[in-house]
């Protein structure tokens, strides 16, 4: 039986690559875009929503629709200049979510599966603790504070309605074409700049696009992840020394790492103005995703190692399984 699927942010990030693999594959899904704007190239079925909110009509894209995979969000911003940074972000990843979730209900779909964050639980883990489903929330940034609102929103429509969630909370997400800090971190390393991590011992769990996309199309049918939330990673957490250390490698060059003491690095963020990107460099953030392996018998397709190399070498993408 076909099974028909709504994507949001299709032609985000998570969402182009997500709608490639499964057009692309013999999964017996068929696809529908939610767009903000007209595509510029031509592609498949799509329906222009605009801008997503508490008035958007969703009407036409949840026509026929089974699973609704909703990717579209406002994203975190590290230097948010707005005025009210929550009020914002509440328009698009609460009140657009929630209006989706219920117009989604109502059209009769069965699953809504919602990529959330794991900013959700919380900026920072202590040595040797990790984030779980059972930790309790703790957002710290108006996005997490979002998400989390937009989390406790869904749960309370599908419980009155019987239409099934599937939460993901996912780390820092790695890819072919990732953009922001692991770009920047990528290109000093291709510079050959020598980076200040040989003193830093920390901890922080990822997850690699290619991953994320086979936990998502894994779980469109999956009957065990019904009503359940998870905390995705790789299932292998580096430190920033690591984490360069592989890139450098995938690249072919020698990584260059030098010590430097964790308390300078913070007193050069503080007079820098970069103390909450130096922060999140030099502290941990681990994950326990055991959960979606014991409960659903999921498996991350590829490894940590082989995710860098295809972060970092374009032309790998082109071999995805």
């Amino acid at each position: 039986m076909i099974m028909r699927a709504l994507i949001t942010g299709a032609s985000g990030f998570v969402g182009s690559q997500l709608l490639s693999t499964m057009r692309c594959s013999e999964l017996a899904i068929q696809t529908r875009s939610a767009l903000r704007l007209q595509p510029k190239k031509i592609i498949d079925d799509y329906d222009v929503v605009g801008n997503i909110g508490l008035l958007t009509d969703w009407t036409n894209a949840l026509s026929g629709i089974d699973v609704v995979i909703h990717l579209a969000a406002r994203v975190h911003v590290m230097d948010d200049i707005s005025v009210d940074p929550l009020t914002e972000y509440r328009l698009v990843n609460v009140q657009g979510t929630l209006n989706l979730a219920r117009q989604a209900a109502k059209a009769g779909v069965r699953r809504f599966i919602f990529l959330s964050s794991i900013k959700v639980n919380g900026e920072e883990t202590a040595p040797g603790e990790c984030f779980s489903e059972s930790s309790k929330p703790n957002p710290v940034d108006p996005y997490g504070v979002s998400k989390h609102e937009a989390e406790e929103g869904l749960r309370e429509i599908c419980e009155k309605t019987g239409m099934e969630y599937v939460i993901i909370r996912p780390p820092l997400i790695y890819g072919p074409g990732v953009k922001a800090n692991y770009q920047r971190l990528v290109q000093a390393v291709k510079r050959g700049f020598p980076l200040p991590f040989g003193c830093i011992n920390n901890k922080r769990s990822m997850l690699a696009l290619d991953n994320l996309i086979d936990f998502i199309i894994f779980i469109t049918s999956e009957p065990r992840a019904a009503n359940q939330t998870f905390l995705l990673s790789d299932g292998q957490d580096l430190s920033s020394k690591e984490l360069v250390t592989k890139i450098a490698l995938a690249l072919g060059l020698p990584p260059r790492i030098l010590p430097v003491p964790a308390v300078l690095l913070k007193v050069l963020g503080i007079f820098l103005g970069k103390r909450t990107a130096i922060e999140r460099l030099l502290g941990s953030l681990q994950i326990d995703s055991s959960k979606a392996r014991v409960l659903l018998g999921w498996k991350p397709p590829i490894s940590v190692d082989e995710g860098i190399a295809r972060t970092v070498n374009p032309a790998m993408a082109n071999d995805r399984k």
